[in-house]
């Protein structure tokens, strides 16, 4: 894990239990004899996700229906870091910290783990996009019940699911990165079958239809064309807002897709793109990275 994430020596269930008692009904001693708990009970997952974000970013409130993707908090805690270290790259390697620095959420999703985490880390503001109305206001109304959160972090609805930045970016705006998780999968089927062997990897394999341990609903696992169809759009729509944002990223799930991911942007002119590999335990996740301002418009970047 990056050496700035906050869940870099594992949980501490006491502590967490403390501030939401409800975890402790889930709790109990893996065969290693570790506090522990079953990763392929959804309410477990989802609880154990409240408690980190209460205990470690300072939120009061936060609840997804059952239905919605409950993102792991570690993973995604990596993300921001890793985009922390990017803006440094440009800012005489330092963080940049505090609501100057504006961040894109595409697909914010129920859960809106993204902004918060960014936010309570680093003082970041954002702007978060959904295509799904329900689960914009899901979270929303988390937003809402966390008087930290409302004024920093503003959402918006994409109403035309072939766009991803036309219609959502205004004229002028502008902003310092871009975060995506995209829908990875290519059908309903495809998502299945990567339930049924996260449920394998964890050795909780079951009979009949499959429990998403993480949730998810259409708009959040699956697209058509998938990963490489929603990035390959995302790469070509982002060279027309070449000049209003510093680095666009997004999360890449298949590592065969990178090349074809790097033809696309040289064909687009990107100056500069990097793959960053993000290590949780045994998972290797990654992210590209892209922007098309030269290192002297990057510089005067962080002037403006």
């Amino acid at each position: 894990m990056h050496p700035n994430n906050k869940h870099i020596n594992g949980y501490d269930f006491a502590a967490l239990i403390k501030t939401e008692p409800f975890l402790e009904k889930f709790v109990s001693k893996n065969k290693f004899g570790n506090d522990s708990i079953d990763f392929s009970n959804p309410l477990a997952v989802k609880t154990l996700n409240k408690s980190l974000l209460l205990h470690h970013y300072g939120v009061t409130y936060w609840d997804i229906p059952k239905t919605n993707l409950c993102p792991p908090i570690p993973g995604r805690a990596d993300y921001i870091h890793y985009i922390a270290d990017l803006l440094s790259l440009s800012n005489k390697n330092l963080i940049p910290m505090g609501e100057d620095v504006r961040g894109l959420d595409i697909g914010v999703g129920a859960n809106c783990i993204y902004p918060i985490i960014g936010h309570q880390e680093y003082g970041w503001e954002f702007v978060g996009t959904e295509v799904d109305k329900e689960c914009f206001n899901i979270a929303q109304k988390i937003l809402d019940g966390n008087t930290n959160l409302v004024e920093s972090v503003k959402l918006r609805l994409q109403l035309n699911k072939r766009h991803i930045f036309k219609e959502i970016v205004e004229k002028g705006e502008k902003f310092d990165f871009v975060i995506c998780n995209p829908p990875f999968h290519s059908s309903r089927e495809e998502a299945t079958k990567g339930s049924m062997r996260k449920l394998r990897n964890i050795g909780k394999q079951k009979d009949g239809k499959p429990v998403l341990n993480f949730g998810g609903q259409n708009n959040e696992l699956w697209c058509e064309g998938g990963e490489l169809a929603f990035i390959t759009n995302m790469i070509y729509e982002s060279a027309h807002f070449k000049t209003q944002c510093l680095w666009f990223t997004v999360l890449v799930s298949k590592k065969e897709n990178l090349k074809p991911f790097y033809n696309h942007l040289k064909k687009v002119k990107a100056f500069d793109v990097k793959t960053i590999e993000m290590e949780q335990g045994n998972k290797v996740s990654r992210f590209i990275a892209w922007t098309f301002l030269d290192e002297s418009q990057q510089k005067k970047w962080n002037e403006n």
